[in-house]
């Protein structure tokens, strides 16, 4: 459940932390840096990363906390005034108000929120090859097949669209080459025009797309795709509205949650531009146990 001990202790341009010998506060023009909290199990970093989420939201700050426990998804639901929080209030002078938030689920499997869609050519071929650990002559035939898709006004939209460009390129054997009817005959045409494509290297990248598919990436890769103005709202209320990402399913599949997080990233450093330290951030970023994500992730995440 949700607490919402801090309330009263919040002003208009910082949020309150916790409190020792003296009460920690978290300046809101300083926020966009990178923080980190550390600490042995049981110490309280989830309590912690849910007291700065709160902050943020009731500063009218939108959040995005990647949830893999399910112990963030309290902050939806009205805190209980239990004896030990009542005692703790208390003890650090500060009156128990109950609260909530606005709150907002999101699954890429689209089965405990709101689905995650991305499009392949929103994707990317650069990012597409990190994710897939591609040499660079395969990354190169990846870069060649999204040329070609340009070119010749395709859309790739979901893993089978780009398995069947991945055919296409592919020079043909001597059969169907001669064949008037070979309609991927100006697709192949146009993809020699860019260097050698060996059905052999288009082979590899094949069974890697079959890794991410097997992972889950069928259900992430589609329309419609993610706009992500949808994670930066404020409800009625002008608060941030909190966006959780059910994660627990999602970290078994540690290539598809990689793939998620690198595309999200790479869409939040395209669209928002450099702006130094605003009176409070535009969005803020939470990733719960974090060593678990990072400790296995490819070197681009």
């Amino acid at each position: 459940m949700a607490t919402s001990e801090t309330k009263m202790a919040d002003t208009g341009d910082r949020i309150f932390i916790g409190k020792s010998e003296q009460p920690a506060w978290l300046t809101l023009g300083l926020a966009n840096r990178h923080g980190l909290v550390t600490g042995a199990t049981g110490t309280g970093k989830t309590v912690s990363l849910q007291v700065m989420a709160e902050g943020f939201a009731r500063a009218g700050v939108p959040v995005f906390a990647a949830d893999i426990k399910g112990d963030l998804s309290g902050i939806a639901e009205v805190g209980e005034p239990k004896d030990f929080i009542l005692k703790r209030a208390a003890e650090m002078g500060l009156a128990f108000q109950p609260d909530q938030f606005s709150t907002v689920f999101w699954d890429v499997f689209g089965e405990q929120g709101h689905p995650v869609r991305a499009t392949v050519t929103e994707m990317g071929p650069l990012l597409l090859s990190r994710m897939l650990d591609l040499n660079e002559v395969q990354e190169g035939v990846l870069n060649v097949a999204f040329r070609v898709a340009d070119e010749n006004g395709l859309t790739l939209i979901d893993l089978k669209d780009l398995r069947s460009l991945l055919d296409a390129i592919v020079p043909a054997g001597k059969k169907a080459a001669d064949a008037d009817e070979d309609a991927l005959a100006p697709i192949r045409k146009a993809a020699q025009a860019f260097g050698n494509v060996t059905r052999a290297t288009v082979g590899t990248i094949q069974r890697q797309l079959l890794v991410l598919e097997n992972q889950g990436a069928s259900q992430f890769f589609g329309e419609p795709a993610l706009i992500l103005k949808d994670f930066m709202k404020t409800d009625s209320d002008g608060r941030g509205m909190v966006n959780i990402l059910v994660a627990d399913k999602l970290m078994e599949s540690p290539r598809l949650y990689s793939t998620f997080l690198l595309w999200m990233l790479s869409e939040l450093f395209e669209e928002l531009p450099e702006v130094g330290d605003l009176p409070k951030p535009k969005l803020v970023f939470f990733f719960d146990e974090a060593h678990l994500l990072f400790t296995d992730a490819p070197k681009a995440l």
